[in-house]
């Protein structure tokens, strides 16, 4: 039998363990120390990075390819505020992670301490849950709890506070707060030692229980009313499509009966961020261009996992004639800015396959549907391909990215991070397989790339980790290199470098007639990635480029970590392209 835990920390550790996390990112603090050495201790791999946000942003793609909600855990006060961009993006992701944040001692709070401020205000606007634990007996349910609400219903991230003095053995903290507490006579001092004496009683009242249990995950399921519906409303559609985005691939191991599914239902496909990937690069029903006049044709619509926003003009694209079927985990996302006809609530991933189990084979009259959209795509290609051709001072960011796709192994992961130069991205390079892309999501956060990489590598060490960067990007992460060199993570970085804010310099200067702010340098980015011991290399012209992804594999294959630094030439490719 199991001995019980020798302190707090411990207690954190053994409930991790308990929920299978393999994982803990950090950057260390003396509020959280018992925590890290006591997941050593069990086996669990403590990745130390240089940002706390990196941290947050590497759980983040640990949940996405595990389904198993990461771990990240940072000190008190700025630790913490060091996080929020992070745990944001992960909220409106529908991202599952635990963020463990460690605290001021429980009667030192208010008081002055250091790096003590009241947290919950600060966190509760981005998590699902907020717990501010105060007894060591209550650090594993807590957990426990967090981990289940971060993965029920509309997944997202969920925070617990742990405070120093419930984290170290009793005798130590006992000794502390005796030393706190003085050897003064007066009433005041008796007073005070009789009160913390007290108040430590109740932090350790009952600590020898231990409970580390999981909780069984129910995934939601659409009613059976609204999937009949479905499959009455497919059958007359003659010109059906289906969006799929990341929810639904919440469960991330479902992902291969899903792309079962879609063939089975044999209608058009377009895919969108974690759900990129899902049916590999030459599925016959994979779209990739010219969804906006799919969707303007169509006379019906599934959105598996996908809202009426932004990217799909607040649900403009779709024809009011069309039938529009939403498949959502969450009722405000299904009916976001367009009401559907149908509302399956509940998860996409699952009804696709419950479509798949109504729907019997492909209908062949949907046969020149699927033509005329793909002869559209393959128009689309051509002219593609004619851009890239365009030679120039330095290197067409089409023709790069075309090489990047022939380059990268059938088993890469494609981390994406930038505006203009991952945006191309998103039209050249063809993610691989399930889960196979990584993105910010609705957030558009810049500075993903290190944090998304490092835990897609960790959670796939056999396959290779490729980053596109925007050169403002990059900017955000540069420093991880060390993380990556330091605990051998041999990623592939390719940094896109015009020297600018492209995205927004497009639009101001055309608009507004004046490009400052949006202008940067040809910085040595590479020589930045060689200073912390990674490979560092520059390619000014498109005949260096195959040498250079060549060195960049290699060096991977080593254990070593790579950054390509490639100047390119400005193209018109996004011409108009900005979202409001």
């Amino acid at each position: 039998m199991e001995a019980l835990p020798t302190h707090g920390g411990d207690r954190v550790a053994a409930a991790l363990q308990a929920q299978g996390v393999r994982f803990l990112f950090t950057l260390c603090g003396g509020h959280i120390s018992p925590i890290l050495t006591a997941a050593k201790a069990r086996g669990i791999r403590v990745v130390d990075v240089r940002d706390e946000a990196t941290a947050v942003f590497a759980a983040d793609a640990v949940a996405r390819q595990t389904g198993v909600p990461g771990v990240a855990a940072v000190t008190a006060g700025p630790g913490l505020t060091n996080t929020l961009t992070a745990l944001k993006n992960a909220q409106l992701a529908q991202s599952p992670l635990v963020l463990l944040v460690g605290a001021a001692p429980t009667a030192l709070q208010g008081h002055g301490a250091l790096q003590d401020i009241d947290q919950r205000p600060v966190a509760a606007p981005h998590v699902k849950l907020v717990k501010q634990i105060r007894r060591v007996r209550d650090l594993e349910p807590a957990i426990a709890q967090a981990f289940a609400v971060a993965r029920s219903g509309v997944p997202g991230p969920a925070f617990v506070e742990c405070p120093v003095d419930l984290l170290y053995d009793e005798a130590t903290i006992r000794k502390w707060y005796a030393q706190a507490a003085g050897k003064g006579t007066a009433l005041a001092d008796r007073l005070l030692r009789f009160y913390l004496q007290r108040h430590v009683d109740r932090i350790f009242a009952s600590a020898g229980k231990e409970s580390t249990r999981t909780r069984e995950l129910r995934v939601p399921a659409a009613p059976d009313a609204a999937v009949r519906a479905a499959l009455r409303a497919l059958a007359k559609a003659q010109r059906p499509i289906v969006i799929i985005g990341s929810q639904a691939l919440a469960v991330p191991t479902s992902a291969p009966r899903i792309a079962a599914a879609v063939t089975r239902i044999g209608i058009p496909v377009y895919l969108s961020g974690m759900a990129r990937g899902l049916l590999g690069r030459d599925h016959p029903l994979l779209m990739r261009h010219h969804r906006r006049e799919a969707l303007r044709e169509a006379d019906c619509v599934v959105l598996a996992g996908v809202p009426c926003d932004f990217r799909l003009d607040y649900g403009r694209h779709v024809r009011r004639s069309a039938t529009l079927i939403a498949a959502n985990r969450s009722r405000r996302d299904a009916r976001l800015n367009r009401r559907p006809e149908i509302a399956a609530i509940g998860d996409a991933g699952q009804l696709l396959e419950r479509l798949a189990e109504g729907c019997g084979q492909a209908n062949v009259q949907r046969q020149d549907w699927i033509a005329q959209l793909r002869a559209r795509d393959a128009a689309r290609e051509l002219v593609i391909e004619r851009q890239a051709g365009v030679e120039g001072e330095f290197v067409n960011p089409i023709a790069l990215l075309r090489a990047v796709d022939d380059a990268a192994g059938d088993d890469a992961v494609l981390v994406a991070d930038g505006g203009d130069f991952v945006a191309t991205a998103s039209y050249i390079v063809r993610p691989r397989t399930p889960l196979g892309w990584l993105d910010p999501g609705v957030f558009g956060t810049l500075g993903v790339g290190a944090g998304f990489a490092l835990g897609a590598a960790l959670c796939r060490p056999d396959d290779q980790v490729w980053i596109l960067y925007g050169d403002g990007a990059c900017g955000y992460g540069l420093v991880e290199f060390d993380t990556f060199v330091r605990h051998r993570i041999p990623v592939i970085a390719i940094v896109g470098n015009d020297a600018g804010w492209t995205q927004i310099a497009r639009e101001q200067v055309k608009e507004l007639h004046d490009d400052v702010g949006t202008v940067l340098a040809r910085t040595a980015y590479h020589e930045v990635a060689a200073g912390f011991g990674a490979e560092g290399i520059l390619v000014r012209t498109m005949a260096e480029l195959p040498e250079a992804l060549s060195r960049a594999r290699a060096a991977a294959k080593r254990g070593k970590p790579a950054l390509i630094n490639v100047w390119l030439d400005r193209t018109d490719f996004r011409e108009g392209s900005i979202s409001m």
